[in-house]
């Protein structure tokens, strides 16, 4: 700061002293690079509606429709596979018996079987499913990043939560999901899971981002953080941009660090013991629970990847559970951690619990809950690597979708005699994702380019016959 010939005080930060001033904002914690805000006014909507929030399962791999949702009794062996079909809840509506959980509680979900696009490769066709579009730019924010910019946490709590992050050689590349994309990293999740037993089914979990530096003291991260807001309260007209992001991330963080109710969130071991027995005591189950918890306390969107873990003396090959070509020295219809009679029950009684716990705490009508893989799989079996498997298969497969107004009870779309292409009412991922947004009570056409005019957060039609 100078002073000007007529007394007044000229703003003349340069971009060093600038990134100077970023390294006093980030006073020790851990938490400021991951967790976002906004302006909390933006929340306030033209409709008057109530913000909802989402719990996102990426069944990452690509679960076979053919055996889960869209079962086909009356096709060759070759193509039905080996499970039988039962009925649900639901009139008419059967699923696989893998899924006994899931096919008492329908009436709680709708399953579209029309999902279609024509990208056949992992790594691409998670791209597209995370920017709900099948032809995503580079910078394009995911599903959670628009959610958390859209429709902000009112609470001390991030807006957006990743548990379990993707591995193994198909993963998305991580900006596609661990960053705003064009939003900017104020939009960017919070992390929790960087390996695949860094989750709450391990005995030694424990959520780091609360750490602060022990050689830093509270009143001393206190003395910065004072000292930061009075050097960001002077006139911005000629510092750089960063200070409006350090903004962001700081406030939340400092106000984190007091929060006892945020921490709080994070602590599983708070949940009786028969309550994650009901979730089960793998992987998925325990993020499951834990999504729970943090959507309880004001997290607008926790999206999971539905990693179920491994069987005894296994050892870990991928996080890509559900990519069953039995190239993993597991068939696709072997108890292996690569295989449905070990993945698909543990998935059941998860996604049951968590619809079940949803709707006896008064939650599930303002929580949307996703079960979607990046594709489906092959109609004819074949021989993998080393066993037996099904392949990648985009052209058509199955989703389900609950909660938040969701009609339960529906099936939406139709595939052919083999659930290989799509018969009636097919579904784009963009079509999709509007779904989704029209389902949280965020218009899909908000526009989240910097000049308010251009790219709208979905460019999909809402399917009607779900809302």
């Amino acid at each position: 700061m100078r002073e000007t010939s007529d007394g007044r005080l000229e703003n003349s930060l340069t971009r060093r002293t600038a990134m100077q001033i970023g390294a006093i904002g980030a006073f020790g914690l851990s938490l400021e690079k991951l967790l976002a805000s906004d302006d909390q006014a933006s929340i306030k909507k033209s409709s008057g509606q109530s913000p909802k929030s989402c719990i996102f399962i990426h069944q990452y791999g690509g679960l076979s429709q053919l055996d889960s949702w869209d079962m086909k009794p009356a096709a060759p062996s070759e193509i039905r596979g080996p499970y039988q079909s039962i009925e649900t809840a639901t009139p008419g509506f059967q699923v696989c018996e893998l899924m006994p959980e899931l096919a008492k509680i329908s009436e709680k979900y709708a399953v579209i079987r029309s999902m279609t696009h024509h990208m056949s490769q992992h790594d691409k066709a998670n791209s597209m499913l995370l920017a709900g579009r099948s032809k995503p730019a580079e910078d394009d924010p995911s599903f959670g990043a628009m959610v958390s910019k859209l429709s902000p946490s009112l609470e001390s709590i991030p807006a957006h939560v990743w548990l379990q992050k993707y591995g193994g050689g198909s993963a998305p590349p991580e900006h596609t999901y661990l960053t705003g994309g064009h939003l900017g990293m104020a939009y960017a999740p919070m992390l929790i899971g960087e390996s695949h037993d860094d989750n709450p089914a391990s005995n030694d979990f424990r959520v780091r981002a609360f750490d602060t530096d022990e050689s830093v003291s509270l009143k001393r991260l206190e003395e910065r953080w004072q000292l930061l807001q009075t050097l960001q309260s002077f006139p911005q007209s000629k510092t750089s941009s960063a200070f409006e992001s350090l903004d962001i991330y700081q406030q939340q963080s400092f106000d984190l660090l007091h929060s006892s109710d945020a921490k709080s969130a994070f602590e599983i071991n708070q949940e009786k013991p028969a309550t994650r027995d009901r979730y089960g005591r793998n992987p998925l189950g325990q993020n499951l629970l834990l999504a729970r918890r943090l959507i309880e306390s004001g997290v607008r969107l926790v999206n999971v990847v539905a990693w179920t873990g491994l069987a005894a003396g296994e050892k870990f090959v991928s996080l890509e559970t559900w990519d069953m070509h039995g190239n993993a020295n597991v068939g696709i219809f072997e108890n292996g951690w690569n295989g449905l009679p070990f993945a698909l029950p543990r998935t059941d009684i998860a996604v049951a619990a968590l619809l079940e716990d949803l709707s006896e705490r008064g939650l599930l009508d303002s929580t949307l809950v996703v079960l979607i893989g990046e594709f489906g799989r092959t109609p004819v079996i074949s021989k993998g690597a080393k066993r037996v498997g099904r392949d990648h298969w985009p052209q058509c497969y199955s989703a389900m979708v609950a909660g938040a107004g969701i009609q339960g009870g529906t099936v939406y779309g139709e595939s052919d005699s083999r659930a290989a292409y799509v018969k009636s009412s097919p579904v784009t991922l963009e079509d999709f994702t509007a779904t989704l947004f029209k389902a949280m009570n965020i218009n899909p056409a908000s526009r989240l380019s910097p000049n308010g005019f251009t790219i709208p957060a979905s460019p999909g039609i809402p399917i009607a016959e779900l809302l």
